[in-house]
């Protein structure tokens, strides 16, 4: 029992250890997670943006019903105290009272219900899309097909660069040492991006918060979502579900670039890998 208690200790302190160099080395990540962030990341999409709003307005709406309820509350229980010898009223019932708090709260619901329900409404919008993506969610990687528009064909897994083994020793790793792949899902700005969602094994989420994007891939199913990313720069999600071992070391990178940058990378990619030809209508490429 004593030396269990001291691998425990032992283990204990090497994972305390690894965590606090991390810490030390840790910094706000463009595009990704923020030191001490406890709000979304800076939005750079209309769905991001409408979000966002809605959060906020949520919060405000929450404190704004709940000052003037515990308002209400503590100033009666203050005001009418017995030691000021208050004699408590009696009454059965108050039509005004009941229409009041009828309406009232169906004023406040309609006003969430309708920007919320064009929001959801937006969500599932596809059309017009400028191209579409397959993501696939494997452990513990993704891999990206180019299902239609400029790139249709260029198929390849995206996969953490940074060893696992480094990662548990704390070793001086970069910044980015959890979100760095090899590959990065590269698409233009201000171009209406599909994404169709599936997995080869377990249940995976395709989450990128700048982008206003999440949505489960799940085995046998496929699921759309989309964004329009209004800024270049590169942006940093990971696996939203729980999908085994290494769930924490599965990230998803998107590089948004201009259009003569896609249009040279989509050549480049091309010329390096004459393979990747566009696939027949309904077949998707095989990835390299």
């Amino acid at each position: 029992m004593k030396a269990m208690h001291q691998i425990r200790l032992a283990t204990a302190a090497s994972l305390l250890g690894v965590m606090g160099a991390a810490h030390a080395a840790v910094e706000s990540l463009p595009g990704g997670p923020q030191v001490l962030g406890l709000y979304f990341q800076n939005p750079v999409s209309p769905i991001a943006k409408e979000e966002k709003f809605l959060m906020d307005m949520m919060l405000w709406v929450c404190l704004g019903i709940g000052i003037v309820v515990f308002g209400a509350m503590f100033y009666a229980v203050f005001k009418h105290r017995k030691s000021k010898g208050a004699v408590a009223a009696h009454f059965h019932e108050s039509t005004k009272v009941e229409i009041a708090w009828t309406i009232i709260p169906i004023l406040i619901v309609i006003a969430i219900l309708v920007p919320a329900t064009r929001t959801v409404i937006a969500q599932e919008n596809h059309s017009d899309s400028f191209m579409t993506v397959k993501a696939t969610g494997a452990q513990w990687k993704w891999g990206y097909d180019y299902m239609a528009g400029p790139g249709k064909g260029i198929s390849f897994w995206s996969t953490l660069t940074t060893p696992y083994s480094e990662i548990y020793e704390g070793k001086d790793l970069p910044n980015n040492f959890v979100l760095a792949v090899d590959h990065e899902l590269v698409v233009p700005v201000n171009k209406k991006i599909k994404i169709v969602t599936t997995s080869d094994d377990v249940l995976h989420g395709f989450y990128v918060n700048s982008l206003g994007v999440q949505m489960d891939a799940i085995p046998g199913f496929v699921r759309s979502t989309w964004f329009t990313a209004e800024k270049t720069g590169t942006y940093y999600g990971q696996c939203a579900q729980i999908c085994g071992k290494y769930h924490a070391f599965m990230p998803i990178v998107i590089k948004v670039v201009t259009m003569p940058e896609y249009e040279q990378w989509v050549a480049q990619w091309k010329k390096a890998h004459p393979d990747s030809t566009p696939p027949a209508d309904g077949a998707a490429p095989s990835k390299t």
